[in-house]
């Protein structure tokens, strides 16, 4: 049962760490244009820069390894590294849901950015909080 639920966990985590490269590198996927996208994933008018992208990246890709349990660091790392991962995914969903992500971010998220957050990003953070903490069970 674990697996059934770390597998799509990481998955998501994956894939959503490819996005932030993507982004990163330059792309404006799912978005017409940069602008566009700024909007729809931070709520501003440009897009974060390169470093900010791939910083994520790479913790989204650490979180996604660490949920199915693959990576180079001691077994005994392992739990609480999920326990991060479903902490700050969970506080990240929270805030969200609450339309309050700008509490956790130096901007004011546009109102429309605020409505995604509430229906889809905050829904998605929790979900994938839970299947963070799902993944530690035996």
């Amino acid at each position: 049962m674990t697996r059934r639920i770390a597998a799509p966990t990481s998955v998501v985590l994956a894939a959503l760490a490819g996005l932030h490269l993507a982004w990163g590198a330059g792309a404006s996927f799912p978005a017409r244009d940069r602008k566009e996208l700024a909007d729809l994933i931070a709520g501003t008018h440009s897009v974060p820069p390169p470093r900010q992208c791939y910083a994520v990246a790479g913790l989204l890709g650490t979180a996604s390894t660490l949920v199915i349990d693959v990576g180079p660091w001691p077994r005994s790392v392992r739990p609480a590294g999920v326990a991060t991962v479903a902490a700050v995914l969970g506080l990240r969903g929270l805030t969200g849901l609450l339309g309050r992500t700008s509490a956790l971010v130096p901007w004011e998220p546009s109102s429309d950015f605020v409505v995604r957050d509430r229906r889809f990003y905050g829904p998605l953070c929790l979900a994938l909080a839970v299947g963070a903490v799902s993944s530690l069970r035996a």
